[in-house]
C-alpha cells in the first residue's frame, strides 16, 4: 500500500508530504517513467503513485548523500523550492 504522511513544513510555510510503499518496493509516479523509493511533494500536488514489484535494495551500506539529503540541507539554509522542486 502507498503510505502518504506529513513530512515537514518548509521555511516558507509550505507543507511537504512523503509517499512510499509499506512493502519495501519502488513507487511509480503515474503517467511518467519515474520511480522512487520515496517521494516528497508539496501539499495539494496532483501526483499519484502506485507500487511496483521491484524491491528497494536495502543491502547497500553507503554514506553518500542523496538528492533528497541535499534538498533538505538547502531548505535548512532558507532556500525554497517550487512544486517541481526547482529553486525559487
Amino acid at each position: 500500500m502507498i503510505i502518504k504522511e506529513f513530512y515537514r513544513t518548509r521555511s516558507d510555510g509550505v507543507e511537504l508530504y512523503r509517499s512510499y510503499s509499506d512493502k519495501g518496493v519502488y513507487i511509480h509516479k503515474v503517467g511518467t517513467d519515474e520511480l522512487y523509493t520515496e517521494a516528497v511533494d508539496v501539499a495539494g500536488a496532483p501526483y499519484e503513485y502506485e507500487e511496483t514489484d521491484m524491491p528497494v535494495d536495502t543491502s547497500v551500506d553507503t554514506d553518500e548523500a542523496t538528492a533528497h539529503d541535499y534538498q533538505n540541507a538547502l531548505e535548512e539554509l532558507g532556500v525554497t523550492f517550487d512544486e517541481e522542486n526547482n529553486i525559487e
